[in-house]
């Protein structure tokens, strides 16, 4: 079976309505460059609608010019809603506690967002939690708004079920930013800049918030609708399938996995997923070569990454290598590639 075109990722067009209420908060209107983008009203109210990944870096960044406001993520946040995250937030809606609501979140992230660089996560101590975003470095104009809309937006989220949600503590991994003062709407906790994860932390006592509006029948109901979601969306996936999911995250940072780390991540022998493999025709060796050569057009074509940033998100040692690959794999070099593709956009 011939492997699907590589995508960095989509994300339900929920949360186009958050952006185009933030746009609103300055007194403009945004329809104008939402339709630009193809967004229209249809779109928005199309069930299961998403947009790509690269599109929706693209808009936030117009709308930051638009609005001259490097802090739009922030506001956007502010201004999110539980229902625009789908039936995983209608769920976390329902959910006892706001522990469970971030639970909820995190687990059923593919029902509203999908990322090949990772997946938000939850993770609970004794003495509270991190609900933690994955990393989309390297930071730029074009991204950092996704970082502070997803922490804002969970602040907000998280403190409609009855009480406002304070977080303990908030890190961020990009740099300071010129905008710093806004992170004080956020709430008075610390906030520390290029942390080593996007994360916020919430105490026990913050965790254990109940939500006024809890139904235990109706959070049983939609959390097995959820489970049926997920199930079909999770089913249907080849081995290939799989590990190209997995290498995303693991490509990162100027190193390549092994086959031994591909196959402690899935559960199985190495000899065992080898054998698979074989099974279908391919080898470990090959999905990396192909899954690299997919990301690096998809992300030369669809952002505006430097070729050493690209170099560096594949695995690469140098940006030197990342182009004598690129070069056999394609003909053309990354400039050319570029070039060539936004020429005939």
């Amino acid at each position: 079976m011939k492997p699907q075109p590589m995508r960095l990722g989509d994300l339900s067009v929920g949360f186009v309505h958050s952006l185009a209420d933030a746009v609103r908060s300055h007194g403009l209107d945004p329809q104008p460059l939402l339709e630009q983008y193809g967004l229209d009203a249809a779109r928005l109210a199309e069930a299961g609608a998403r947009l790509s990944i690269p599109r929706y870096m693209r808009l936030g960044h117009a709308a930051i010019q638009l609005t001259g406001d490097p802090a739009l993520g922030l506001r956007m946040g502010q201004l999110s809603r539980l229902s625009q995250a789908g039936l995983a937030g209608v769920t976390a809606a329902q959910a006892p506690t706001v522990r469970e609501a971030a639970r909820c979140l995190t687990r059923f992230e593919a029902l509203y967002g999908s990322n090949y660089r990772g997946q938000s996560s939850f993770h609970e101590d004794a003495d509270g939690a991190w609900l933690r975003f994955y990393s989309i470095s390297p930071y730029n104009a074009y991204n950092r708004f996704v970082v502070d809309s997803i922490l804002a937006g969970w602040l907000q989220q998280l403190g409609s079920l009855g009480s406002p949600v304070k977080a303990e503590r908030i890190e961020i991994e990009f740099a300071q930013t010129d905008y710093r003062e806004r992170y004080n709407s956020l709430g008075d906790c610390p906030i520390l800049f290029g942390a080593e994860h996007n994360q916020l932390r919430l105490s026990q006592t913050t965790l254990a918030q109940r939500n006024v509006e809890h139904c235990p029948s109706t959070w049983r109901h939609l959390l097995q609708l959820c489970e049926r979601e997920l199930e079909q969306l999770t089913r249907t996936r080849s081995l290939r399938e799989r590990i190209t999911q997995l290498l995303g995250p693991l490509l990162n940072g100027g190193r390549e996995p092994d086959l031994e780390e591909v196959a402690a991540r899935l559960k199985l022998p190495t000899w065992t997923l080898r054998r698979k493999l074989a099974e279908e025709g391919t080898q470990f060796r090959a999905i990396l070569n192909d899954t690299r050569r997919d990301l690096a057009m998809t992300y030369i074509r669809d952002t505006e990454l430097a070729f050493g940033e690209i170099a560096y998100l594949l695995g690469f040692a140098s940006a030197e290598a990342f182009q004598r690959a690129f070069k056999r794999w394609s003909g053309q070099t990354p400039g050319e590639f570029r070039r060539s593709h936004r020429q005939s956009a």
